[in-house]
């Protein structure tokens, strides 16, 4: 299950809303070892399709130096769909390299102002296998 404060969630879609027609992408390091998201890093798609996203590779390599330095590692790897529903693709499936990491996606398929509707769904892909994971919204981490 993943268990994400509804601040994060909030930020992936606002996110998603605003880089439609093209899907946005990015990452929520946590503390190694806690599987807690907690630093929301919006990124790039380089490849500025609304089909398909791609992490720009020095600002990948640059993300991957910075949670080395502060012992994070990727919790949360989102991406959104904005003409088709939360699931994975074949492709996103191909790039899935994280077996740790909740795969998030947000659909836009159905408007991007404050009142549409989105769909947000959480997965883990390991070895070319999806597996959908119920999503726990909190206000905060408990300790």
């Amino acid at each position: 299950m993943l268990t994400i404060t509804r601040e994060l969630r909030d930020r992936m879609v606002a996110h998603a809303r605003a880089d439609h027609p093209d899907e946005a992408c990015g990452v929520i390091a946590g503390p190694a070892g806690t599987g807690r998201p907690e630093r929301f890093v919006p990124m790039l798609n380089a490849a500025r399709s609304p089909t398909f996203y791609e992490f720009d590779s020095g600002d990948l390599l640059k993300l991957y130096r910075e949670m080395d330095d502060r012992d994070e590692e990727p919790v949360v790897i989102y991406h959104s769909h904005t003409a088709t529903e939360a699931y994975p693709s074949r492709t996103d499936v191909s790039y899935a390299s994280e077996p740790f990491a909740h795969y998030v996606l947000v659909s836009t398929a159905e408007g991007t102002g404050e009142d549409d509707p989105y769909q947000f769904r959480s997965f883990r892909i390991v070895d070319g296998v999806i597996t959908e994971e119920d999503v726990q919204v909190v206000e905060a981490y408990q300790d």
